[in-house]
């Protein structure tokens, strides 16, 4: 891991994307809206639990806890990509997320449990057919083959370190979200730390997720009860920024709007790429704490998801966010 001996990696975060906001150049909180933007979301309603859905549907009826761990931690492993969805091949209606999470779910449905040897065996040639992707000797090839990496590292960690059990990975994080973000940051592609100024600034976008989709898969009660679930930060991605830019909560300079707007790719790693993600999550800690004080206690990860439903709104999805092609979300 990246953050000292004895860091909590929810606390890393935090105190990370913190010192991004302190030190950004093309993206900026304005503070003074964001007392007002928290009083019109709950005045609006929009922070009632029953407005956020879980980020896709589990089984239902309910499934053996091997196969729904299974399932999960597959979909949040290729829980990435949207740098390139653009260009992939989607369902008419569908997004490429969706696209992807559809294509993977239909595969995983052909055995009645999800079995690590699978994934660790898995090449490029299948990947093309479960996400129902052409080869185009460019992107698209390249997309298939990081996911392609991505379900193998999976399917070994599962073998290697687990016992070949989905359900003992989960166990191994003893009931702490914090725990399961180390345990599945082993994997590169969920080791979402990069290097701004000098120093480590820890994200965890989809390692974070992952707890969050346990707990929705289980209805927080066995593999998905975690006891510290509410530190959980916003799990750092392009779509909750776009949608506080958009709100007034964030602002860009002029120069980076240009570039967004124009649909330049922002490159993976860059001061401006981990300012907007680490403005993010910087920004929701400050409506979490404005919603506290006006009375209502809001975690992180909850108001993550009231952003990222809002931003499927018509509003929203007429003005171009920012791309990157990054394994992290």
């Amino acid at each position: 891991m990246n953050e000292p001996a004895g860091t909590d990696p929810l606390d890393a975060v935090r105190t990370g994307a913190a010192e991004v906001a302190r030190r950004a150049r093309s993206v900026h909180l304005v503070t003074e809206r964001v007392g007002s933007y928290a009083a019109q979301l709950l005045a609006d309603g929009a922070l009632d639990p029953s407005r956020p859905g879980a980020t896709g549907p589990w089984d239902q009826p309910p499934a053996h806890p091997e196969v729904v761990a299974g399932r999960v931690l597959a979909l949040a492993t290729i829980n990435f990509g949207s740098g390139w969805h653009p260009v992939v091949r989607k369902r008419p209606g569908v997004s490429g997320a969706s696209t992807m999470a559809n294509g993977l779910r239909r595969w995983m449905a052909t055995d009645s449990v999800v079995r690590p040897e699978r994934l660790a065996r898995l090449d490029t040639d299948l990947a093309h057919q479960i996400f129902d992707q052409p080869r185009d000797g460019g992107p698209v090839d390249e997309l298939m083959a990081l996911f392609t990496v991505a379900l193998n590292d999976l399917g070994h960690l599962v073998l290697d370190r687990h016992d070949g059990s989905f359900t003992a990975l989960v166990e191994a994080a003893d009931g702490s979200a914090a725990t399961l973000v180390e345990l599945v940051a082993e994997m590169p592609f969920f080791r979402d730390v990069s290097t701004y100024d000098g120093f480590d600034v820890p994200l965890y976008k989809r390692a974070q997720l992952a707890a969050a989709d346990l707990h929705r898969a289980f209805g927080g009660e066995g593999l998905g009860r975690f006891a510290d679930l509410s530190r959980l930060t916003a799990f750092a991605d392009n779509l909750v920024p776009h949608v506080l830019r958009l709100d007034g909560v964030l602002a860009y300079d002029d120069e980076l709007v240009e570039r967004i707007d124009h649909g330049e790719l922002l490159a993976a790693g860059s001061a401006e790429e981990i300012e907007i993600r680490a403005l993010g999550v910087h920004a929701v800690e400050g409506l979490r704490a404005a919603l506290s004080d006006l009375g209502r206690e809001v975690p992180s990860w909850h108001l993550d998801q009231v952003l990222w439903t809002r931003g499927g709104g018509p509003r929203y999805k007429a003005v171009p966010r920012h791309r990157t092609r990054s394994v992290f979300y």
